[in-house]
């Protein structure tokens, strides 16, 4: 009827505008396994990819892809149920209890991805007489979850403690505050101040709640994440992070943190209550990726030297690389047209990057995110930098 009409007009219009501004983000078909190379629906092989999560190369390990057949085959393929009803098998315990000793936390609660965990902490953690201090550029999971819960809601400057403090001053007429931040910040590759966040909790009788999605895995000695590599372990009292990313690539994610938080979660978290429970291939895949970092810190380690070389060869071609010695390595430039066209012809070139723009990114923002994964060769990165910098003198972006 007119209803539906007038719905489609006005749907078609809004995309149409998308469209026009150059935020239009099309999905790029993969025909092959995750990987430092890929085929591409349509195309031949060689397509060197550095634009997944895939930190240390662990979504196509033989043995972590070994350990989700024989938990497929065990187990089966789904449990058809959320986890109190009759959805709880002996590998969802295993797990959250291998995660639990890696972050060195007492208990641990698994959920269908990170966006999940960080839906289901703060309404059922939080309530009324509570405050949350937010960064501004967390992830828009942390920003959602946030908006569910009924605490008085603070958002302070991006990293800017002086502005946190304030923040922290003016929330103290609150019962309990908690201080929620990605701990690496997947747009622009730059990691929180935990340290100094971690003091000013102190000084204010503040919690401090992480997201670890990109730095769970590689960061720290040991791959345990931002608290592991700034030495704040001890002063963390929540962490969120996902299984989707660095351990084994597949989906989940989970919150780790005090026990008696772990047990609140599994009565009042809605996403963890409302949705069926991980699948025993995926948790297969994550106990696996977890038993290889907590055996050695060889594979959390090797792609230092990798991202350093990437970030001194394109900042000395002249490009501007945000955040610091981390694996994102976004190539700041502004224009979302000039990222939408760069990464096309990148893709021309054998290199797959994708531009991000607004609304991911702020308006002005815009940038190519390149990901250094620890299975990318020397060659891989050179040949990414000498493609960029081709395509970088094409556009006038040089």
């Amino acid at each position: 009827g007119a209803a539906a009409a007038q719905l489609r007009q006005r749907l078609e219009n809004e995309l149409e505008d998308i469209r026009g501004a150059g935020t239009w983000k099309s999905e790029r078909v993969i025909a092959s396994r995750q990987g430092p190379h890929l085929r591409l629906a349509g195309s031949g092989d060689g397509i060197i990819n550095f634009c997944a999560n895939n930190y240390l190369g662990l979504s196509s390990h033989p043995e972590v892809i070994r350990a989700a057949v024989e938990a497929l085959e065990k187990f089966g393929a789904g449990l058809s149920s959320v986890r109190f009803i009759c959805g709880t098998q002996s590998i969802h315990k295993d797990l959250e209890e291998k995660i639990a000793r890696f972050h060195q936390r007492e208990d641990a609660i698994l959920y269908a991805s990170c966006f999940d965990a960080n839906a289901g902490i703060f309404e059922a953690l939080l309530t009324p007489e509570d405050a949350v201090l937010s960064d501004e550029l967390n992830h828009a999971s942390i920003i959602d979850g946030i908006r569910l819960c009924k605490a008085n809601k603070y958002r302070y400057k991006h990293m800017d403690m002086q502005d946190l403090e304030a923040k922290l001053q003016e929330a103290q007429k609150h019962r309990l505050r908690l201080v929620a931040t990605d701990g690496a910040f997947s747009m622009d590759g730059d990691i929180a101040p935990l340290r100094e966040i971690c003091q000013l909790a102190q000084k204010y009788d503040a919690l401090v709640f992480i997201d670890e999605c990109h730095a769970t895995g590689f960061l720290g000695p040991n791959g345990r994440g931002t608290d592991e590599l700034l030495g704040v372990m001890d002063k963390v009292t929540i962490i969120n992070s996902t299984l989707g990313k660095a351990l084994g690539g597949a989906a989940g994610g989970y919150t780790t943190g005090p026990k008696p938080l772990i047990d609140l979660l599994r009565q009042r978290s809605r996403p963890y209550l409302f949705s069926n429970s991980l699948p025993p291939a995926v948790v297969g895949c994550a106990s696996k990726a977890l038993d290889l970092l907590m055996e050695s810190n060889a594979i959390a380690q090797s792609m230092a030297a990798k991202t350093q070389r990437f970030r001194s060869k394109m900042t000395a071609a002249g490009f501007t690389i945000s955040g610091k010695d981390h694996p994102i390595c976004p190539v700041m430039l502004g224009d979302a047209r000039l990222a939408s066209v760069m990464a096309e012809d990148m893709l021309k070139r054998g290199i797959y990057v994708i531009g991000f723009s607004y609304p991911v990114v702020p308006k002005g923002k815009a940038r190519i995110r390149v990901q250094i994964s620890a299975v990318h060769s020397d060659e891989d990165i050179d040949r990414c930098v000498d493609a960029f910098t081709e395509v970088g003198r094409k556009h006038g972006a040089l």
